[in-house]
C-alpha cells in the first residue's frame, strides 16, 4: 500500500505497536506525539517522518496532517491518544470530567476535522479508541467511561457523515499492559485479579489492540466495515464479567 497512515499518540503502547505492525507491511507512516525524544527514536527505528504535537492544539495538528499528506495520499488516521481516570463520582471534580473529555473526544474531533479533506481525497479510514467501560458499568469509571462514550458517538456520527468516502471505526479494549495502565497492572496481585475477570484469563497486550487497528485501516480487508465499535477485551465486554 502506498497511502500514508498518520498515527497520533505514536509513542504510546498501542500507537507504537500499531506503527511497528504497519511498518512491517511497508505501509508509509507519519508519526505524531508529544514526547519529542521518544518520537524521534521511534521515527529513526521505523525510518518514518515525525511531528511533535499537542493533540489539543489545532495548529500543531494541522501541521502534522499537512506534513503527512505532503508525500502522497493520506489513507488513514489513528488517534491513539487517551487517558485513564479512575475515581468514584464523589472524588471526581468538574475539571477531571472536562480535561478527560477534551483529550479523548475533542482531541479526536480536532484530528479528524483537520484530516477530513485529505482522507476523503484518498478514500481513507480513521480509527479511534474507546474502552469496554463505555458500554458496561464498572465502579470508579464515571469520568473515563462518559468520555469514551463520547468517542463512540463521534465514531458513529462521522461514519454516517463521511460515508461512502471515509470509513470510521472504533476499538474498545479492556485492561491492556501499557505504560498508561501501570497503576492497574504494576501490582502483581491486582494484575492477576484483573486477568481472571476476563474469560480469556489474561490482560491485553498492546499488540492485541494494534492488530485490530491494522485490520480496520486496511481497505482490502475492512473495506465494508464502518461505524463499528469493536471490542478487543478478552471477552469481558459481551459477557460483562464483573471484577
Amino acid at each position: 500500500m502506498t497511502d500514508r497512515v498518520l498515527i497520533f499518540g505514536a509513542t504510546g503502547g498501542v500507537g507504537s505497536a500499531l506503527a511497528r505492525r504497519l511498518a512491517g507491511e511497508r505501509r508509509a507512516l507519519h508519526l505524531a506525539g508529544r514526547d519529542g525524544d521518544a518520537l524521534a527514536a521511534l521515527g529513526r527505528e521505523l525510518n518514518a517522518p515525525t511531528s511533535q504535537v499537542d493533540a489539543l492544539d489545532p495548529e500543531q495538528v494541522q501541521a502534522a496532517v499537512d506534513a503527512a499528506a505532503s508525500n502522497g495520499r493520506l489513507g488513514g488516521v489513528a488517534y491513539c491518544v487517551g487517558s485513564i481516570v479512575l475515581k468514584t463520582l464523589k472524588r471526581a471534580s468538574a475539571q477531571d470530567f472536562e480535561e478527560t473529555y477534551r483529550l479523548n473526544v475533542v482531541g479526536a474531533a480536532i484530528a479528524l476535522q483537520r484530516a477530513e479533506a485529505a482522507l476523503k481525497a484518498a478514500g481513507g479510514a480513521a480509527v479511534l479508541f474507546s474502552t469496554v467501560a463505555a458500554q458496561h458499568g464498572f465502579p470508579s469509571h464515571s469520568v473515563i467511561a462518559s468520555a469514551k462514550a463520547g468517542v463512540e458517538g463521534l465514531t458513529r456520527a462521522l461514519s454516517a457523515e463521511w460515508a461512502p468516502k471515509v470509513r470510521v471505526n472504533c476499538i474498545a479494549p479492556s485492561v491492556t499492559r501499557t505504560r498508561m495502565a501501570e497503576p492497574l497492572t504494576q501490582n502483581a496481585t491486582m494484575a492477576s485479579g484483573l486477568a481472571k475477570a476476563h474469560p480469556m484469563q489474561r490482560l491485553g497486550d498492546p499488540d492485541d489492540i494494534a492488530a485490530a487497528a491494522q485490520f480496520l485501516l486496511d481497505p482490502g480487508k475492512a473495506g465494508w466495515i464502518t461505524g463499528q465499535i469493536l471490542g478487543v477485551d478478552g471477552g469481558r465486554g459481551p459477557l460483562h464479567v464483573k471484577g
